[in-house]
């Protein structure tokens, strides 16, 4: 990945913009995902979640100091860091969305999960369509998984055509 795509995606989770990723402030998306989803913030899935993000922070704060810098990050992020925690964390926040566990999310239901985490409803849309590919309506875990996974280590995406310039904007992940 890119430093470019590194800085972007730095930004995105960096949400007061001080430069430093706190846990609270990485752990919110669960938060904000779950309200979202119509998650009650007990039910097993969104401690699921919870675990997930918990690990993902800990391997991305190499120093253990409790907070993540961009130079922590560069040195994390990539396929290995994606495989090994990411794909449990980002499969964990879709499966708050798939309220009846199927495997796949409506455009509702994707449209609530991707703006809990920083994506306006038009962007998820066109995310959504491009997902879709098959045209039933729904977006199955592992073409969004593949999809998150191919934007984090490549910087290319079916969803990155959400966004004007490729990405999303880090102003859209600001805490709501």
């Amino acid at each position: 990945m890119s430093d470019a795509a590194k800085r972007r995606i730095f930004a995105m989770l960096d949400v007061d913009g001080d430069g430093v990723i706190t846990e609270a402030e990485y752990l919110s998306r669960v938060d904000r995902a779950a309200r979202a989803c119509d998650r009650d913030p007990h039910h097993p899935l969104v401690g699921v979640a919870r675990e997930a993000h918990r690990e993902v922070f800990r391997q991305m704060d190499g120093d253990g100091n409790g907070g993540v810098t961009f130079e922590e990050y560069r040195a994390w992020a990539g396929h290995e860091a994606f495989e090994e925690s990411c794909r449990p964390a980002l499969g964990s926040l879709f499966d708050l969305a798939d309220h009846d566990g199927d495997g796949r999310v409506t455009r509702g239901e994707f449209t609530r999960l991707r703006a809990a985490t920083g994506n306006s409803a038009e962007g998820a849309a066109v995310a959504f369509t491009a997902l879709d590919g098959d045209g039933t309506g729904t977006v199955e875990r592992s073409v969004y998984l593949a999809a998150i996974h191919d934007f984090l280590t490549t910087g290319h995406s079916p969803m990155a055509d959400a966004y004007p310039d490729g990405h999303p904007d880090p102003r859209e992940l600001a805490p709501r």
